[in-house]
């Protein structure tokens, strides 16, 4: 066993909030080994004006961080999960997820209302297609603003007055401890979360078999099950993780229910489906809702062929 591990990790305050969180649980059942942060500007972090929509969204906020495990500059990569590709590079592999925390979108409103009671031509900043849409199929009669930053960014320009409100991950709120900031948690129903939002990635290089035990003792079976299922969803409609689809999976004994969102960006048309089976079929049961899901038509609103 190594005596010293490296984490990698973006530079923004959440994203070293959640190394630490990753050390934190490694150090409880290693406690004699040294760990380090390394950070790493990703591209959307060195980007932060350009709307995701244009810069595209497949691993902009991972790319940086898997050049560093393929050059071994690191051990470990630690991953808001709702970043990582579902394709991942050769050599690399996603080794472990941490147990989830609330899966959930909220809404953040500079005068305390929540969604039904905002006014007619509310600005509601956000940075997410998914957001987007979901949230002009509840209130067509509300403004989108496009926005990027971190959460203390775009907090301050609702406290500010730039937007009426904003909508961030309950999980993101939770880590920075800024809850009691929270007008309104969105019901999954409605707003169906992105694939993998609540959850850490740690991902390693695929041959490194000293860090996959060190790492194994984080992987929540649970947590793994769901976002198996999500991910494998997602796979299989050949959509990033910036595009309207989304998921999530929900264990309970040895079931796992699946909730899936198709959506189209220009019409805001939204299709969901759900579906439920073994946990221990977790990636089949997300491909087959997505094969449901394109026979009843989803594909015509992503672009896609079935």
């Amino acid at each position: 066993m190594k005596d010293r591990i490296i984490i990698g990790s973006r530079k923004s305050k959440l994203a070293l909030l959640q190394a630490q969180e990753v050390i934190d649980a490694l150090r409880a059942v290693y406690p004699k080994l040294s760990f380090e942060i390394t950070t790493v500007k990703t591209a959307g972090d060195r980007d932060r004006k350009t709307s995701l929509n244009v810069l595209g969204g497949k691993g902009i906020f991972v790319k940086e961080l898997e050049e560093e495990l393929l050059r071994r500059e690191i051990d470990i990569a630690v991953h808001s999960l709702k970043d990582m590709p579902t394709d991942i590079p050769a050599g690399l592999k996603l080794a472990a997820v941490t147990r989830r925390l609330d899966p959930r979108d909220v809404l953040i409103s500079a005068n305390g209302m929540v969604l039904s009671k905002l006014p007619a031509g509310a600005r509601i900043g956000t940075g997410s297609q998914r957001r987007a849409v979901q949230l002009l199929a509840q209130r067509r009669d509300v403004a989108v603003v496009d926005m990027r930053g971190n959460i203390d960014t775009r907090l301050s320009k609702c406290s500010g007055g730039e937007v009426d409100g904003v909508i961030l991950a309950a999980a993101a709120m939770v880590r920075m401890r800024i809850e009691d900031r929270v007008t309104e948690y969105l019901l999954t129903d409605e707003f169906v979360p992105a694939v993998g939002q609540g959850t850490l990635g740690i991902e390693i290089r695929d041959n490194d078999k000293l860090t996959t035990e060190l790492v194994a003792p984080l992987n929540h079976k649970g947590t793994w099950m769901e976002v198996s299922a999500e991910r494998a969803f997602l796979k299989a409609l050949g959509g990033g993780c910036r595009e309207p689809i989304a998921a999530l999976g929900i264990v309970k004994g040895s079931s796992l229910h699946i909730r899936g969102m198709v959506a189209n960006s220009t019409t805001f048309e939204v299709m969901t489906d759900e579906i439920e089976g073994k946990s221990s079929k977790a990636e089949l049961l997300g491909m087959r809702l997505a094969r449901n899901m394109m026979e009843m038509g989803a594909g015509k609103l992503i672009g896609r062929s079935a």
